[in-house]
């Protein structure tokens, strides 16, 4: 098949490409390249990727809708899968504009375009911060989830309500899938992990924020593409909808669809994972929560099962032996 997959540059966007490539299909990918974190490492990502001839990568902003165009007449997508986004809760009280100007002027751009086209299926990247501080776990799809703590979150909502509106209007089949914190190799600088690894190999101190006393629902990067591959398998239809869990709307081809190994690791063991890993103990600078954080996330995993009969089950200690492995290898090529 062809595929338009936006953010190829980017962590997530990267191993999708890679794994649909190595299955035989056909990728376009579009990437800002913006400077959020080093360029060099989107480069060496794109650098991977362009090594298959079934690969053609186009630079450009998604708020540009001229570029974004010229990379779906050079596709011809039967699927788009829109992983380009501006990425990080913290960074968000810092330049909202641009969550404004990518999440959600440049996230309706690809959803009118997928329109325009008439794909077969637009996937959409989605995030477990859309369920702010919901104190009912696990998280389900189905919960009730308007009140974003911070606007990376609100911006995510905001892309899947106007995808949904989309959806009813011209019968597009859309998937929404809620990431839940992924991690592993080729990962962002800008998250824990990579932070901590970077800074106990440094001998610096890890800056551990709510003393500590958070968790998260840590998804190996590989147990999340599997289930994007077999989601995009499955665009949503009335011949699918799983009785009594589906998010499944009544009014339009639209899901929503979490991805978590539901089991939701605090971050004092993650940073246990980390030190055991590496041979070395952290320094721990223990600081309050910041402005926008949740104290935990908490994924069902129900409907993901039900629908691809698979469920994300790498282990924290597995994931994070696999990163510093390939941190190191990174680093040294540096």
């Amino acid at each position: 098949m062809r595929f338009l997959v936006t953010g190829t540059a980017g962590f997530i966007g990267f191993h999708l490409a890679r794994r649909l490539l190595a299955d035989g299909h056909v990728v376009i990918g579009f990437d800002g390249m913006t400077p959020y974190y080093d360029v060099k490492l989107k480069q060496a990502r794109h650098a991977i990727l362009s090594r298959s001839n079934g690969f053609t990568a186009v630079t450009g902003l998604l708020e540009k809708g001229d570029e974004l165009a010229r990379a779906a007449d050079l596709a011809r997508p039967e699927v788009i899968v829109h992983l380009a986004a501006q990425a990080g809760v913290r960074y968000s009280l810092e330049a909202p504009k641009t969550y404004i100007d990518s999440n959600v002027a440049g996230s309706w751009r690809v959803i009118d375009l997928a329109r325009e086209v008439g794909v077969r299926h637009l996937v959409l990247a989605s995030t477990s911060s859309i369920y702010g501080g919901n104190v009912k776990v696990p998280f389900a799809e189905t919960d009730k989830a308007d009140e974003p703590l911070s606007l990376y979150a609100a911006t995510k909502k905001a892309m899947e309500a106007m995808a949904h509106a989309s959806s009813h209007l011209h019968k597009l089949p859309t998937t929404a899938i809620r990431f839940f914190t992924v991690y592993g190799p080729w990962g962002r600088p800008d998250m824990a992990l990579f932070k901590f690894v970077d800074a106990i190999r440094a001998g610096r101190p890890i800056d551990v924020y709510g003393e500590g006393n958070m968790s998260r629902d840590f998804t190996y990067v590989d147990d999340l593409i599997e289930s994007m591959v077999r989601l995009i398998a499955l665009p949503p239809d009335e011949a699918n909808r799983v009785p009594a869990i589906d998010s499944l709307s009544a009014e339009a081809p639209f899901r929503i669809v979490n991805v978590g190994r539901s089991e939701p690791t605090a971050l004092t063991d993650l940073i246990a994972a980390v030190e055991m890993a590496l041979g070395h103990t952290a320094v721990k600078k223990m600081l309050p929560m910041q402005p926008g954080d949740v104290r935990r996330t908490h994924a069902s995993a129900e409907l993901l099962t039900t629908l691809t009969k698979y469920r994300p089950s790498t282990t924290i200690a597995d994931g994070v032996r696999n990163f510093v492995d390939w941190y190191d290898g990174y680093s040294a090529a540096q």
